[in-house]
């Protein structure tokens, strides 16, 4: 049987109704108590909230807990906690899959992304806005479709979910179409996503109250896509901080034009500070890139530039190189990943070992370089050979991923010498990346040994997916000593002999706050391992032991490594070994959660997964 609402709610919801049409309630709701006006604000759908909120005169914030006072289009608008709190709740309502996506923890760092979230009433309306917007553009790209993107309809579904009934006669609005949105909700729009076929002239004067700070661009291609784009940026090149492509198609002119409409026209300055070309037709080997493209590249605004799966060669990564040496940047990311470009820099080997690094102009930009990946660009020993010229260039590096190319063992040991001077000063180096490198034992345990010795100990390593056997296990065993706080040794088959020898020479205390040991083949061994490599890392958070063909006896000894944990491990994930299953074992772990959810992370049944097989 339904729930009988009580009087107060029912006068609450009307109140709300009453707000939208527009009735002068707002001086008798000001006064009310602050027991009954928070009440009614948890009650109030978002256009009436919004109304209220607009509307609240300055002096009606006492006795409501008014934290700060704001100006929006000219007019006086209040902002407390109590309609944050109400705000943050019509989203969580609106939006869980969003919600349980923000609400995601960064286990190492140990921080919720929702905390950082201070307006919610921003929020609310960016997210509605986008809706309303990835709605139009379903029904513009149809064939059929032959208007104005701005007398597109809205479904009753996103109308209704702000409160909005069809009340037309009371509103100076028609919540029907695309324009009104973007007229009422377009000054919160700060982040957007827009797919080719909106980019038009009309959406310019459609978000002309935007002050656009990140937009992220997909399948553009056409010329007269670029044209509208281009006026959209320019309308916005004030504030636009980020900037990102997927899936787009950007030959030469193109590029030029985007980046000229990025330079401010009094200023002739750029404000973009992040920029990102991913899996996009480019010029793979061009003789020589866009001339708006360089200036915007040795302009120094970027913070981080990305061109990555673009398949590009070592033309165009040598180019951009070449034009990033000049920029005067703050700290750097650069990142050229899921390309091909081997030999990118030959040219560099031999000009540093020449001439002197002010020839080339490399202090400024080089220096600042604090990130640079270059995973999965089909880079041999030459070129780890390339960059070990260029690395004493660099220093203020630190992380640095060459996962996913064949560098092999003799890549190791054209880097070890950097690792070498590293050891004997102070290195800003602290997360190395080189999964699935071809690398064997010996190349390793050369590496191990070099890193271990640092002045500045790495925070993370990554050696996954080489096929070093348990070798290796020795050598892992000793790295352990040093301060390292994330390892992934994911696929290197440890197989049970590497786990015992592990479990022989692990130190007595252990800094790690997360490692993965998935798919090794460990066995019993693996759960052995565990019960002791948790005794003697107190600050142990994360575990990653999946594939591990662990048998179901394994339950008892990983059950024991809990208890010894004391609860301070947050997740433990089990996942893909066959003799588990959520169904028959979750009930040995149910004493161990956290927030409310389980640490063990099992599959779902016997058969929910397929096997895991890693033979060749």
């Amino acid at each position: 049987m339904a729930e009988v609402p009580s009087l107060i709610s029912l006068c609450m919801k009307k109140v709300g109704k009453d707000i939208i049409l527009g009735y002068d309630l707002s001086p008798a709701i000001y006064e009310l108590p602050s027991e009954l006006f928070d009440g009614l604000l948890m009650l109030l759908p978002p256009l009436a909230l919004q109304k209220l909120q607009e509307e609240m005169p300055l002096g009606s914030w006492n006795g409501h807990e008014s934290t700060n006072i704001c100006f929006r289009n000219g007019r006086k608008r209040g902002s407390c906690e109590n309609f944050n709190t109400a705000w943050k709740a019509l989203f969580m309502l609106r939006w869980p899959d969003i919600v349980r996506k923000i609400q995601q923890v960064d286990w190492p760092a140990g921080v919720a992304k929702h905390e950082s979230i201070s307006d919610w009433q921003h929020m609310y309306w960016e997210t509605h806005l986008q809706n309303c917007i990835d709605e139009a553009a379903e029904i513009a790209v149809l064939p059929s479709f032959d208007g104005c993107l701005g007398e597109i309809e809205i479904p009753d579904m996103i109308i209704k979910s702000i409160g909005y009934e069809g009340h037309k006669s009371h509103s100076t609005c028609d919540y029907s179409k695309l324009s009104c949105h973007c007229e009422q909700f377009g000054s919160y729009a700060r982040c957007l996503r827009l797919q080719n076929i909106l980019c038009i002239a009309e959406t310019s004067h459609l978000l002309r109250k935007s002050q656009l700070q990140q937009l992220v661009l997909r399948w553009i291609k056409s010329n007269e896509q670029i044209d509208g784009l281009c006026q959209l940026l320019w309308q916005n090149n004030e504030t636009l901080s980020s900037l990102e492509f997927i899936d787009c198609n950007l030959l030469s002119d193109s590029l030029n034009a985007i980046c000229n409409s990025l330079c401010t026209k009094d200023t002739q300055t750029y404000r973009v500070q992040h920029f990102s070309i991913t899996n996009t037709v480019l010029e793979r080997n061009p003789a020589s890139l866009p001339p708006g493209l360089v200036s915007f590249l040795s302009s120094g605004s970027l913070c981080s530039l990305k061109f990555s799966d673009n398949c590009l060669g070592k033309n165009f990564a040598k180019l951009v190189f070449n034009a990033l040496l000049d920029a005067s940047s703050s700290p750097f990311i650069l990142n050229l990943s899921d390309n091909n470009i081997t030999g990118w820099l030959f040219n560099f080997n031999q000009r540093s070992s020449t001439w002197p690094l002010s020839y080339f102009g490399m202090g400024k930009s080089l220096q600042s370089l604090r990130v640079l990946n270059l995973r999965g660009n089909n880079l041999c020993k030459d070129d780890a050979d390339n960059l070990k010229h260029a690395f004493p260039y660099m220093p203020n590096l630190e992380i640095l991923d060459l996962s996913d190319n064949p560098i092999e063992d003799d890549g190791i040991r054209s880097l070890i010498p950097f690792f070498v001077e590293a050891s004997e000063k102070p290195s800003t180096l602290a997360d190395l990346n080189l999964g699935d490198c071809d690398l064997s034992s010996s190349g390793v345990t050369q590496l191990l040994d070099v890193l271990s010795n640092l002045k500045n100990p790495l925070h993370s390593l990554s050696i996954a997916h080489n096929k070093l056997g348990s070798q290796a296990a020795g050598p892992l065993a000793k790295f352990l000593r040093t301060f390292i706080r994330v390892l992934n040794v994911e696929d290197i088959g440890l197989g049970s002999s590497g786990f015992l020898k592990l479990q022989e020479d692990i130190p007595e205390e252990v800094k790690l706050v997360s490692i993965n040991i998935s798919k090794n083949r460990g066995g019993l061994e693996t759960a052995n391992f565990l019960l002791k490599l948790i005794s003697r890392a107190p600050e142990l958070l994360v575990v990653n032991a999946a594939y591990n063909f662990m048998p179901v006896e394994s339950l008892t000894v990983v059950h024991s490594s809990l208890k010894v944990g004391k609860g301070k491990l947050k997740r433990l994930d089990l996942r893909g070994n066959p003799r588990f299953c959520q169904s028959a074992h979750a009930t040995l772990f149910a004493e161990f959660q956290h927030c409310g959810r389980p640490i063990v992370i099992l599959p779902l049944s016997l058969a929910a997964e397929e096997p895991y097989d890693d033979d060749p």
